[in-house]
This record gives C-alpha cells, sequence and structure tokens, in this order.
C-alpha cells in the first residue's frame, strides 16, 4: 500500500482499487488541512475574544471616569452654598422647624430663626384673615417692633407654601416704601411661625378716618407719591400686591409710608401670564376686572386701588364704599361708565353675562369730584379707567401733572406728629360711640 502512495501518478487509466486508495488519500489530507483550519481558527476566536473583553474593560473605566468627573462637577461650591442634600438638615440644625424646611427651604435660606421668649408682646394692633398683628419688646436689643402671628396649617403643605411665599416676596423687595422684613421667630419644635416687621405708629386709614385730622393737598400728594414709589418698586420686581388699601399702608412718626401686609401678593411674569385667583383685594378697593372674574390681569389691579386712595384722601372718605359684588360693580359703573361693548367682547370676563348693567352709564369723575384739585382729575380719571390697560404704570403716575403742579408734595419729615392711629384704633372708636 506504501508503494502505491509512493509511486508517481502516470496518465494511464488507474484501477479501482488505486482510485479508492487514492480517494482515501485526499480525504485524509483534507482531514489535516481541515484541523489545521480549525485550530488557527479557534485561536483566532481566542484572540477576538480577548480583544473584545479589553475593550470593554477600556470603555468602562471611561465610562466611570466620565461619571466620577460628572459628579465632581455638579458638586456645588461649599463657599457658594450648601449641597442641596445637606439643606434640610443644615436648617434643621440651625433652629427651624422640619416642616418648613420642607416645603419652604427656599424662603428661609441663608436666615436663623429667633426664639419666641426673646420677644415680650406689649399689645395687640392689628387683625386679618390670616394673620393677627402685635406690637412688642426685642428684648436682647430693647427695640420696639411688630409681630405678625401668620395663619396656616403646618401639616398641609399647599398652607405652608402660601405663607412661604409671602416671605419670598417681601425678601425680594428693598425699598423705603415697602416695609422690611427683618426676621422670623419659630423652633424646632413650634407649629407656629411670626415675621417680624420695624414698628410703625400709624396706618393710612387711621389717620384718615380721625375727626381731628384734615390732610392738605400737598400732604395727600407727599402719600400718593411714596405709594406709587414703593407701587413701582414691586411692579419692577414683577410683584403685584393685589390688597392695596389705607390699612396696610403704614407710616412712621417720620411720615415715611411703607406698603405692607403681602399676604395675597403674588410674583407674575407679563411674558408668560399664568391664571390668577380673582378673589382679592378688599371689595372697596377691588377693580371691575376682578369682580368680573378675571384671571389674566396684571399691575391695573394696583394701580386701581391707588385711584380710590387718591380719591379718598381729597374727599375725606371712601368714594365706593360696596355692601356686596353686586353693589360694588354698581357703583364703578355709576361713576366711571358702563364698560363699552368693544371692551365686553375683548375682555370675555367670566361673570359678564350675570353683571353686564341694564342700562347704560356715563362716566361722571370729573362732575363727582368738581371740588378736587384740577391737577388731580386727569390723575384720578386715568388710575379709575375700566380697561385696565389705560391705567398705565405707577412710572406714568408719577410723572403726571399732580405731582408736577404746585402745591408741590411736601417732605415726609414735614408731616405733623400724630399721636398713634392705626385702622384697628379707629374701629373701637366707632364702637364706643355707637355703644354711648
Amino acid at each position: 500500500m506504501g508503494c502505491v502512495f509512493g509511486r508517481e501518478v502516470s496518465g494511464r487509466p488507474v484501477g479501482r482499487e488505486e482510485r479508492k486508495r487514492e480517494e482515501v488519500g485526499r480525504v485524509s489530507k483534507r482531514s489535516e488541512k481541515g484541523e489545521e483550519v480549525v485550530r488557527d481558527g479557534s485561536n483566532s476566536q481566542r484572540v477576538d475574544e480577548e480583544k473584545a473583553e479589553e475593550e470593554e474593560a477600556a470603555a468602562a473605566a471611561a465610562a466611570a471616569a466620565k461619571a466620577r468627573a460628572k459628579r465632581r462637577s455638579s458638586r456645588p461650591n461649599p463657599r457658594l452654598s450648601n449641597p442641596p442634600k445637606h439643606v434640610h438638615g443644615e436648617q434643621v440644625a440651625a433652629g427651624w422647624p422640619s416642616w418648613l424646611s420642607i416645603v419652604a427651604g427656599e424662603a428661609i435660606s441663608g436666615w436663623t430663626p429667633r426664639r419666641a421668649d426673646s420677644f415680650e408682646k406689649i399689645d395687640k394692633i392689628g387683625q386679618g384673615t390670616y394673620s393677627n398683628v402685635y406690637k412688642a419688646r426685642d428684648t436682647l436689643s430693647g427695640k420696639i417692633v411688630a409681630l405678625k402671628k401668620v395663619r396656616f396649617d403646618n401639616l398641609e403643605p399647599e398652607s405652608v407654601k402660601f405663607m412661604a411665599r409671602e416671605i419670598k416676596i417681601l425678601r425680594r423687595l428693598d425699598h423705603p416704601n415697602v416695609i422690611k422684613l427683618e426676621g422670623l421667630v419659630t423652633s424646632r419644635m413650634s407649629c407656629s411661625l411670626y415675621l417680624v416687621f420695624e414698628y410703625m405708629e400709624h396706618d393710612l386709614a387711621g389717620l384718615a378716618a380721625s375727626p381731628a385730622i384734615k390732610f392738605t393737598e400737598s400732604q395727600v400728594k407727599c402719600y400718593m407719591h411714596q405709594l406709587l414709589s414703593g407701587l413701582e418698586h414691586c411692579h419692577n420686581r414683577h410683584v403685584l400686591h393685589r390688597d392695596i388699601k389705607g390699612s396696610n399702608l403704614l407710616i412712621d412718626n417720620g411720615g415715611v409710608l411703607k406698603i405692607a401686609d403681602f399676604g395675597l401678593a403674588s410674583f407674575f411674569d407679563p411674558n408668560h401670564k399664568q391664571p390668577m385667583t380673582s378673589r382679592v383685594v378688599t371689595l372697596w378697593y377691588r377693580p371691575p376686572e376682578l369682580l368680573l372674574g378675571a384671571t389674566d390681569y396684571g399691575v391695573g389691579v394696583d394701580l386701581w386701588s391707588a385711584g380710590c386712595i387718591l380719591a379718598e384722601l381729597l374727599a375725606g372718605r371712601p368714594i365706593m364704599p360696596g355692601r356686596t359684588e353686586v353693589e360694588q360693580l354698581h357703583k364703578i359703573f355709576k361713576l366711571c361708565g358702563s364698560p363699552s361693548d368693544e371692551y365686553w367682547k375683548k375682555s370675555k370676563l367670566p361673570h359678564a353675562t350675570i353683571f353686564k348693567p341694564q342700562q347704560s352709564y356715563k362716566r361722571c369723575i370729573a362732575e363727582t369730584f368738581k371740588d378736587f384739585p384740577p391737577s388731580s382729575l386727569p390723575l384720578i380719571d386715568t388710575l379709575l379707567a375700566i380697561d385696565p390697560v389705560e391705567r398705565l404704570t405707577a412710572t406714568a403716575a408719577l410723572n403726571s401733572e399732580f405731582f408736577t403742579t404746585k402745591p408741590y408734595a411736601c417732605d415726609p419729615s414735614s408731616l405733623p406728629k400724630y399721636p398713634p392711629c392705626k385702622e384697628m384704633d379707629a374701629k373701637l372708636r366707632d364702637e364706643e360711640a355707637r355703644r354711648a
């Protein structure tokens, strides 16, 4: 058999046995080659697998490095701010109640609470829907302050957020004619919160209601200039007060007027309007669009209230003291005229069909206030425009002829020194007079 495989193959025909032997030899050679191919293939596969593992390991290492770098870059600079996950713990450690830190951490950021026992209450000087106000003495400094106890449910997050909004708004504002928040009183175990303000001896409602006080034109200009200056600042900082009235305009012994009580105030963005409630502003000073259910409004609501204040100071009494919303709208339409058909179509107010007057009223501001200083009438006419767009701005009001015509606004320091007088005092006087 060896000689058969060893000899040269000639061109002659090969017998069956020889062909069989050659076929076996070819198969054997193919098998040997196949084994070599398989061995080579398996080596190649191992190399590929090892290479893939190395690439995967390198990719994983790169991803881990990237994640570490991202964590480092997102970690706040301790010189600039507290790490977010530590803020709550740090605020509680500083003495803030946990419920307040969780819901209103931004409002109290950077502040330390005062202890309740560091103040001594002297007298109750005011009461509102959401708060009581007390005259108190700071036992550490001896300074007289106003403590506003805010009513809310500390177990209800929305109630806490509502209260926190007032704090955030007050911290955003900084103007001589806006009340300044000086601190907060609470403790880790407390369910209440006091806002600390500078003490103001009077409010404009109390002074205006006093029978012994009659404001001169220059004094009215002084108070109105301060009110409009404060509103200008609020509006420039995108804050609507939404409850301008005499009792919220505080006055100190130096004649300085400050806008106070931001419990109903709200932030607003004129470029990205959000629906707001129409259930704001005390009835006598509430503009017609809110009485008609508007939820899209702006600075015009505060300017309407300012117009009511101006006319009230000059008249010596409230100009539209309605008892119900229907009566208030009726008084507005009788003085300021019925809205035009164009206004009804443009405004699309929710209560338009209910409160639209059956008869048409003519605007009669000039006739009603004919005894007012002539320079005041154009400003009152603008501020009490039915269409809020026509009320313009606080800046425009400050530039009106009312303030550029003699007699000019007097300096606050030259105003008379009155005995302490607030709206609450006026109400007590009225009650005593009725009992007598």
